[in-house]
Formats: C-alpha cells, sequence, structure tokens
C-alpha cells in the first residue's frame, strides 16, 4: 500500500500522495511549466464534440471544428461510428471531464444516449448542448437528460449552412452562458 509519498525537496513545504503515479503527476505540473500551461489550455479551451458522423455527416463535423477554432477553442471530437469497443464509455468520461463544454450532435443517436446518460449527472458545472438534424427526431430516452440544468435546450439545424450561420448565437453562446451560470450555482 501506497501512502504519504513526499514529492518535494526537504527545503521546500512538504506535499503528500498516496499513490506514486498520481506522485509523479504532481510532480511534473509543480516542475515542469509546459505541463502547466497544457493543462491549463486544455482546461479553457477545450470541447467535446459527440456524435455519429458518418461519411456524409463528417462535413458537419469538420464544420463544427472550424467554427470552434476560429473562436479560440480547442475541439476534441469523438466519433461513434469507428469502434464497438467496451472503453468507450471510460474514453468518453475522461475527455468530458477536461473539457469546458460539451456539444452533442444526437441526430441519429446509437451510443450518444448512452454518453449522455454517463457523463451529464456525473458533471453538473460542464454544459452541454444538444444539436440535431431538424428531419431527425430526439431519442427515447432524452428527456430524462433534459431534467439536468447543464443540459441546454437542443438546437434543431436545418441543414450545415443553418448550423454555421447560427451556432455563435445558438450553440457557443448560451454554453459560455450556461458555464459561467454553472460555476457559480
Amino acid at each position: 500500500m501506497q501512502r504519504d509519498l513526499i514529492i518535494t525537496p526537504q527545503d521546500e513545504p512538504v506535499i503528500t500522495v498516496d499513490n506514486l503515479e498520481v506522485a509523479q503527476f504532481i510532480y511534473l505540473l509543480l516542475h515542469n511549466e509546459k505541463i502547466r500551461d497544457v493543462i491549463a489550455t486544455v482546461a479553457k479551451k477545450a470541447v467535446l464534440i459527440l456524435g455519429r458522423f458518418t461519411p456524409e455527416r463528417r462535413v458537419v463535423l469538420g464544420a463544427l471544428k472550424d467554427e470552434l477554432r476560429k473562436r479560440d477553442y480547442l475541439p476534441i471530437s469523438f466519433d461513434f461510428e469507428k469502434s464497438e469497443d467496451q472503453d468507450i464509455a471510460q474514453t468518453v468520461s475522461t475527455l468530458a471531464h477536461m473539457a469546458r463544454f460539451i456539444i452533442a450532435d444526437i441526430t441519429d443517436a446509437k451510443s450518444i444516449p448512452a454518453e449522455l446518460q454517463l457523463i451529464v449527472p456525473n458533471l453538473p458545472t460542464v454544459p452541454v448542448a444538444p444539436i440535431i438534424l431538424e428531419s431527425d427526431y430526439k431519442y427515447a430516452l432524452f428527456e430524462r437528460i433534459m431534467m439536468y440544468n447543464s443540459v441546454l435546450e437542443p438546437f434543431r439545424y436545418r441543414d450545415q449552412e443553418t448550423l454555421l450561420i447560427s451556432i455563435a448565437e445558438k450553440v457557443i453562446k448560451p454554453l459560455e452562458e450556461s458555464g459561467a451560470s454553472l460555476k457559480t450555482s
């Protein structure tokens, strides 16, 4: 059992942890400015984009990423189409914990409902903006997700052009406002 591992030199205030991997990470944070900068950047700018982006819908993903970059965000996309791996939930949860906010394209949702059920209840200060193609329907249990304060009203878009014209006002701005209010409540 690992306990009270001292990670500071004798002439500095004592910092202890109970896990060797955490000790290594904390030591890096304390002594490596680049690591601190990376973590600070991710915390301020990372936006997790969830969706099922089939080949014809990858254009929407690309457009979302481009718009976020224009606004100095760091888009991180997770496309559920490629993998049937059981570790998807853990990967998505880890990415969500690092994100400033989440955009979830629930168009043709398959794995996304399960991922949102995992993420939303456990991250009450990370706002989620669902977006959906007008011609699609919200999945059956979506109303359950909508009960959480961190989940915004879904934005319905007609096509990629509508999404791009509206993303700043209808998606990003409400996410920023919601993020600020969730952090202070």
